[in-house]
């Protein structure tokens, strides 16, 4: 054998051992990094683990997800964020509210950023339009066209004779702005007045909640906002000592004790986000998939507190809700 030849045989066989050995390394599982504000057994986050599981999603051997629990405490939200940026995963799942997506904006514009149940995201500035959202972020809005009115509307049937409904909402929150004005547009058709309860932080609530006792209101509504998401044990308390109708924006609250919620269902924005998740592994772009506005509402009662209050709900309203706690 020449020289020549020996150096070939030998450069075929380094090779060949070099491709065998790269064949045998297990490919790199995609990592999901999921920044929640409770816990990572809450049942949308289960949700959020069944829609993956449907797709063919194991964790552990095709999927891995990092979770960080932030407590509902906002002050964490950039440090989190900015720690998931660290571990360089493949995509973010904002899990929660506008504040939680916020959070995450800054930390990155190369990650792709999918949301769970954010505010008007428009409104908030995270996308330029649902449609075509710009930019590395995309997901799922808890914000809808015509919610506020449908609030007004079960309210005034579950309350007959209801003329005054005061409304807690923050002026400081483009979203809530515009649902004050649709809320300002269905009481006028239902012929109820409106009373305004400005919110801007937490420590306005006590006196926004005292001036709906003082001006006689018949029925309270909850728009949506961060600035009391930790505040609701004390807006159910006030409402069940004051004997007042209310109707929440989050099923929690019923929960917890308060009258009625209609509210889109959380967790199948949470289960419909893993189909993004998987768009995005699978190469597409955040920009290029438009932004869903929610699919399925609920309507809870609670029935106890309905006779806690005095307050007999009519049979046609208890016909339509998709939970009643008895």
């Amino acid at each position: 054998m020449t020289k020549k030849l020996l150096i070939r045989l030998l450069a075929t066989v380094f090779v060949a051992t070099v491709s065998l050995a790269e064949a045998q390394q297990p490919a790199k599982i995609p990592t999901i990094g999921f920044m929640r504000g409770g816990s990572p057994t809450d049942p949308e986050v289960e949700a959020f683990r069944q829609g993956l599981r449907d797709l063919g999603y194991v964790e552990g051997k095709n999927i891995d997800i990092e979770f960080r629990n932030t407590d509902g405490k906002t002050d964490r939200f950039s440090g989190v964020a900015a720690e998931l940026v660290r571990l360089k995963v493949d995509v973010i799942v904002a899990a929660g509210g506008s504040a939680v997506v916020l959070a995450v904006k800054p930390a990155t514009d190369t990650i792709p950023i999918v949301m769970t149940n954010s505010g008007d995201p428009v409104a908030i500035g995270v996308v330029a339009s649902l449609a075509r959202p710009g930019g590395n972020i995309t997901g799922l809005t808890s914000s809808s066209t015509d919610l506020s009115g449908k609030l007004v509307e079960l309210l005034k049937e579950a309350v007959p004779k209801l003329s005054r409904v005061a409304v807690l909402w923050s002026p400081a929150e483009a979203g809530n702005v515009r649902n004050f004005k649709e809320t300002e547009v269905a009481a006028q058709s239902l012929r109820l007045k409106l009373l305004s309860l400005e919110l801007r932080t937490a420590y306005d609530l006590d006196n926004a909640l005292q001036s709906a006792i003082k001006d006689r209101a018949g029925a309270l509504m909850i728009i949506r906002s961060p600035a009391y998401t930790t505040t609701g044990e004390r807006i159910v308390d006030f409402a069940a000592k004051n004997r007042l109708p209310t109707m929440f924006p989050e099923r929690s609250f019923v929960e917890s004790g308060g009258l009625m919620s209609y509210a889109p269902n959380i967790a199948d924005n949470f289960r419909r986000a893993a189909v993004y998740v998987d768009k995005i592994l699978k190469g597409a772009k955040p920009s290029d998939l438009p932004v869903e506005r929610p699919m399925k509402f609920e309507f809870i009662i609670n029935l106890k507190t309905a006779k806690q209050i005095g307050l007999t709900i009519p049979p046609n309203v208890l016909a339509r809700a998709d939970k009643v706690i008895r």
